[in-house]
């Protein structure tokens, strides 16, 4: 009889904790065994305690079961911002400078090849590059004799003067004249002159060994005269023709530009 009370009075018990071992798994149990005392009669029964079922969840304790179960994301023990590092955390700035680095070589590869493309694109085309100096030789020009060549667009006058020419611009005061320059300073050879061909008052081209001096050049287009030296002496041109940068190439050719 006494085994038969028992069991009967265990059954309830041992089924709650059966349920609850198969719902929860993680649950924390305890159980504890209270002192066996005796009933009337003498009888002795046997009983006991059972604490509180804690289950953890994502949500916090399960219903029913004790209000306080430690928690990741509730609770005293809640993690920042979900266990992520916030922003500006020390932890992140090794990324941030990676992004940040990342981003300013792409803006300065971009501007650098924009620069170089614009530079590009400024220089000067093949062909410009190959009229911007040009050979000519003279080794063929007569006494007395002028040709015209084009450099950069203009036409250029390079004369062998004769000695009566040499003698007539020599001997001219240079400093009464309306752009005073000595003939001495116009030339690197004696005998040959090199100047452009455009008149000094509206861009006209001169003709050469005509006008009145000998040797020298006349624009037809409102009368200015030049000396053989290519100065200005008669009309309204204001200049004498220019002298372009040149240098000889031994006794044959002269270099223009």
């Amino acid at each position: 009889m006494l085994a038969r009370r028992v069991l009967s009075a265990l059954a309830p018990r041992a089924a709650n904790f059966q349920a609850c071992a198969s719902a929860a798994p993680a649950c924390v149990r305890s159980m504890s065994l209270s002192r066996v005392h005796d009933v009337a009669g003498g009888s002795r029964s046997l009983s006991n305690a059972t604490s509180p079922v804690v289950v953890k969840t994502s949500n916090g304790p399960m219903a029913g079961t004790e209000s306080y179960a430690y928690d990741a994301f509730t609770g005293k023990n809640q993690i920042k911002n979900g266990g992520k590092a916030e922003p500006g955390d020390p932890s992140r700035r090794a990324f941030t400078y990676f992004v940040v680095g990342s981003a300013r070589f792409v803006y300065a590869s971009m501007a650098r090849l924009a620069v170089i493309k614009f530079v590009h694109y400024m220089n000067a085309s093949a062909d410009v590059l190959a009229l911007a100096s040009i050979e000519v030789p003279i080794e063929n020009i007569p006494s007395g004799g002028c040709i015209v060549v084009k450099w950069r667009g203009k036409p250029v006058f390079i004369k062998k003067r004769t000695e009566e020419e040499l003698q007539d611009v020599a001997n001219v005061d240079w400093r009464a004249l309306r752009d005073p320059q000595s003939d001495k300073s116009r030339y690197q050879k004696e005998e040959i002159l090199v100047v452009l061909g455009v008149c000094t008052h509206l861009g006209c081209v001169p003709i050469s060994n005509a006008g009145e001096f000998k040797g020298g050049w006349f624009c037809p287009c409102h009368g200015s005269h030049y000396d053989a030296s290519a100065r200005i002496r008669k009309g309204p041109a204001p200049l004498n023709l220019e002298i372009p940068p040149y240098e000889f190439i031994g006794e044959t050719k002269v270099k223009i530009g």
